[in-house]
């Protein structure tokens, strides 16, 4: 079942550490993976993309397929050495009102994507190209470093990074976020205040 538009809306206004302190720690994609501008950020339901090394076809035709709101998750088997990602399918998601794109590899045209508005979070940039061969996997399971990500889930990066909520996961998680941000106002309170982080949190 989609995820309710309103739990969307709550998600993006927590950052990715508190979800995913508030999740136990889960649901980190690899720190190498940021936005190619830090003001980018993602909120929405992950479409799930599996693609060969040096090639994008199937990123193509996860474009065509995806619904407004989806956010393009994408491994391509550990070949970060190309630009999956340039200016061209940028113009072609938009098109189809695409959240962003996540991707454990590089994307090219950086600059252009800034001036498009795009949202995009990868390895880095790369100028070299990729190949069309390969029709790769479409909304099934996909590996990213230690999480496992299906279509549906959550999936949220700002600045610091992204996280992954299962589907599931995401009401008890958002009430968890609210709780940790609810804690962690007092506590900025109590520092103000004179106290010190080892007194609050009982440290030695």
């Amino acid at each position: 079942m989609p995820l309710d538009a309103k739990l969307i809306r709550q998600a993006a206004a927590f950052s990715s550490a508190t979800l995913h302190e508030a999740m136990g720690k889960r649901g980190a994609l690899p720190y190498g993976i940021k936005p190619i501008f830090a003001e980018m950020k993602v909120c929405g339901p992950a479409l799930t993309v599996g693609a060969a090394t040096m090639d994008n076809l199937p990123l193509h035709r996860a474009i065509a397929v995806a619904q407004a709101g989806d956010v393009l998750v994408v491994e391509v088997g550990g070949g970060y050495e190309a630009g999956y990602f340039g200016e061209i399918m940028t113009v072609a998601a938009q098109s189809k009102k695409i959240a962003g794109l996540v991707i454990d590899g590089c994307v090219r045209d950086g600059e252009l994507i800034r001036e498009l508005g795009f949202p995009v979070f990868s390895r880095g940039l790369s100028i070299r190209g990729t190949d069309k061969n390969d029709r790769g996997r479409i909304n099934q399971p996909i590996q990213i470093g230690v999480v496992t990500v299906n279509a549906g889930d959550l999936v949220v990066g700002d600045s610091d990074g992204v996280v992954v909520i299962p589907a599931g996961e995401v009401t008890q998680t958002l009430a968890a976020s609210q709780k940790r941000e609810d804690k962690e106002t007092q506590i900025k309170k109590e520092l103000v205040a004179g106290k010190t982080t080892l007194e609050l949190y009982g440290w030695r």
